[in-house]
């Protein structure tokens, strides 16, 4: 019997009787899903006008069934199953993992050391820097992460403070917050190809939020940041700064930024500054000293990046550092914890943080400085060897992501896993794609653009057969 017999073949818990209550309009979710229609030839190529409006495919979610006991079935034998299930499961994500190449996530980890841990609910809640009274926790290692975090961006333990967060988002949830809070009537300005989670946090808290332009490189026009902040001299502002966006890889101009603010008349009492440096910010100070840094020795409010992303982790998770002056808005005392709180979230994950400490301690910050190089590196490899064969591409000169013309075959899409925004892809070169990997994944982009193009052509020579056919008659 298959998972999905048994799940449907179980005794299920009884379900409470409506028939008292009014029947409701149904929302059901497969009624929003797009049927799989997309015709990824249609996609305009890289040399032509862009896309009109997004082009996103739906593949609807299997379910797993959870399988339960079961008369005709042995316990042997369920947890038999079960076994095959997972290690199916694991094979599945080795494959996947092997072709993964269009998003920022280095999947070269070995926390074997650590593999102990999930025996025990590992839990940081409330503030990092205040045990509470739940003693099964990791703040020791979560605080070390954060003091190294604090000496990377240049600023002394005893004025920061931040978090491990879950993820990059959380990270602009909370700098962004920091900023509203300190700012109540400030305005928010971020550029067009800013995470989308930037705006997420702008309708969140009811901010007024200024989208701004982006250059041909991707980087926000700093001339129309400039009028915005003019015509709202009124009131504070409250900025985004990417370093690094997600499609890109461009990298606001830090000091060009603040430049502007001078010149539109804003002084430092009356602007707070995050950086979404969500993968780049981790890479950014092992560069060339003359790229425009991101340090506390500047008037910045906060930082965030993922800590799965560059420094890889098996669970999503990320670090935020603001100034302790301004967290001071948002923190609270929490009897319940016996702490205090100015985190997004409540319980948060205490095995992050061991993981980061883990591959910090391991590398350090010239192994990290290594792994940047080589990432660097390889991007202007695999630009070189798409150049080679004839495929345009753009990488910005602080960036590890190469941008090209987008596939036309949606299976080579997601063979690879490559994020797509309109008439381009591209590839983040991180850690764990080497050269030989490179070698392979523009190999098969090449016979993929040459099926297309020989399909082209039958097409062409069959309509030209049958046109003739037609006259013939």
């Amino acid at each position: 019997m298959d998972p999905v017999e048994l799940a449907t073949s179980c005794t299920m818990p009884p379900v409470l009787s409506r028939s008292a209550v009014a029947e409701q309009p149904k929302t059901l979710r497969s009624a929003h899903l797009k049927v799989d229609t997309y015709n990824v030839a249609a996609v305009a190529p890289y040399q032509a006008m862009p896309v009109a409006g997004p082009v996103i495919t739906h593949h609807k979610s299997t379910a797993l069934p959870v399988v339960e006991p079961h008369p005709e079935m042995t316990e042997e034998e369920r947890e038999a199953r079960i076994a095959e299930m997972i290690d199916g499961y694991m094979k599945k994500l080795a494959e996947r993992t092997h072709h993964h190449m269009g998003y920022p996530y280095n999947l070269e980890f070995d926390y074997g050391l650590l593999e102990g841990l999930t025996k025990f609910s590992i839990n940081n809640l409330g503030d990092p820097f205040i045990e509470s009274n739940y003693g099964v926790h990791s703040r020791e290692f979560e605080v070390g992460v954060l003091n190294w975090f604090a000496r990377l961006w240049e600023i002394d333990e005893e004025e920061y403070w931040g978090y491990i967060t879950t993820c990059g988002t959380e990270g602009n949830l909370h700098g962004i917050l920091v900023g509203r809070e300190n700012f109540p009537d400030g305005i928010m300005y971020a550029s067009a190809e800013s995470h989308y989670s930037v705006f997420k946090a702008a309708r969140m808290y009811r901010m007024q939020a200024e989208k701004i332009s982006t250059l041909e490189s991707g980087e926000i026009n700093y001339d129309e940041l400039k009028a915005a902040l003019i015509a709202n001299q009124g009131k504070p502002a409250v900025l985004n700064l990417n370093i690094g966006t997600t499609v890109k890889g461009a990298v606001d101009d830090l000091d060009r930024v603040l430049e502007v603010l001078k010149e539109a008349g804003y002084t430092e009492d009356r602007f707070f500054i995050h950086c979404d440096g969500a993968l780049f910010g981790m890479m950014m100070p092992f560069l060339r000293s003359d790229a425009p840094m991101v340090t506390f020795r500047k008037p910045i409010g906060s930082v965030s990046v993922s800590g799965h992303k560059f420094v890889g982790a098996p669970v999503p998770c990320g670090v935020v550092i603001t100034r302790f002056k301004y967290v001071m808005a948002l923190s609270s005392d929490v009897e319940y914890l016996n702490s205090r709180d100015a985190t997004i979230m409540g319980s948060r994950n205490g095995h992050a943080p061991i993981y980061l400490w883990y591959t910090l301690t391991r590398k350090g910050y010239e192994g990290m400085r290594r792994d940047v190089e080589r990432c660097m590196r390889n991007a202007h490899v695999l630009k070189q060897m798409f150049e080679s064969a004839g495929i345009r591409t753009m990488l910005n000169e602080l960036s590890n992501t190469v941008v090209f013309e987008r596939p036309k075959e949606e299976a080579f899409v997601r063979k690879w896993q490559l994020a797509c925004e309109g008439d381009i892809a591209h590839v983040v070169v991180m850690p764990n794609i080497t050269v030989e990997k490179l070698e392979e994944f523009v190999a098969d982009y090449v016979q993929s653009r040459a099926r297309v193009a020989i399909a082209a052509a039958k097409r062409v020579a069959c309509e030209a057969k049958a046109a003739e056919e037609e006259l013939d008659a």
